[in-house]
């Protein structure tokens, strides 16, 4: 009964944190390998997709409630991350991302140096394309991403916003918006693999989601409440915390 607890306070606070601007793997999946540390690690990861992709999806669902979005661009820029993450998966069967653990860390401090030095990057929403270019440079973000999400995984919230601001030229509303049904689209088919291979505790996962629901309700109130210049203060406090922890798990365990 404790272990239920702990895992869904940490899925509450981690559909919070991601809502925003994404990262919130940062709190569960630390959460989940410190209460079960004698289960399979896909089992974990499974879990972790079975409860945090309701939280993600409903962001999205808030977001588009008060943020114009691109629908005719987004839709199948979702199918393209859907796809990409699917061939991502499967792509890690056949070869061992563990040089990304490695480079993670420093392609983060790239992130976070570049966004500090640029201080209007992402403060207002200037979308640099229209139309069908619009559509394939969505449809290539999300293939990028969606690939990466399937084959690793982490941060691939704050990869999406990145570029969502940096290509696109959407603020870090707009982008976190967005980001929230392209990182649906790609948690939907590594959650799909899971379950296929029986590596999602749903009996867990059902109280994990409605906490993740409820913290993901709290962060989008405050994102739409306080608009861009705080999503982009969420976004450099993440990636920090990422860099630690990725740092961490590369180098010094």
């Amino acid at each position: 009964m404790m272990d239920l607890v702990v895992v869904t306070v940490a899925s509450l606070a981690a559909g919070f944190v991601d809502s925003i601007v994404g990262g919130g793997g940062l709190i569960l999946m630390p959460a989940l390998f410190a209460t079960f540390p004698g289960a399979a690690p896909a089992t974990l990861f499974g879990t972790n997709k079975g409860a945090s992709v309701w939280g993600t999806a409903l962001a999205a669902l808030q977001y588009s409630r008060k943020v114009q979005l691109p629908w005719k661009a987004l839709a199948p820029a979702c199918v393209a991350a859907l796809a990409a993450s699917l061939a991502g998966a499967w792509l890690v069967t056949q070869i061992d991302p563990a040089f990304l653990r490695k480079a993670l860390p420093f392609l983060l401090v790239v992130l976070l140096v570049y966004t500090l030095a640029k201080k209007d990057l992402g403060r207002s929403h200037l979308p640099r394309f229209s139309g069908r270019a619009q559509t394939v440079v969505l449809c290539a973000i999300g293939a990028c991403i969606g690939l990466y999400d399937g084959f690793f995984g982490p941060g691939t919230g704050s990869f999406l916003v990145f570029l969502l601001v940096r290509v696109a030229g959407y603020d870090f509303l707009n982008a976190s918006a967005s980001a929230k049904l392209l990182n649906t689209a790609s948690n939907l088919a590594a959650l799909a693999l899971f379950a296929l291979k029986g590596h999602v505790w749903w009996h867990f996962v059902l109280a994990m989601a409605l906490a993740n629901m409820v913290g993901s309700l709290g962060g989008t109130h405050l994102a739409l409440k306080y608009g861009t210049g705080f999503v982009r203060k969420g976004f450099l406090l993440v990636v920090s915390a990422l860099i630690i922890k990725t740092g961490w798990d590369a180098y010094l365990r």
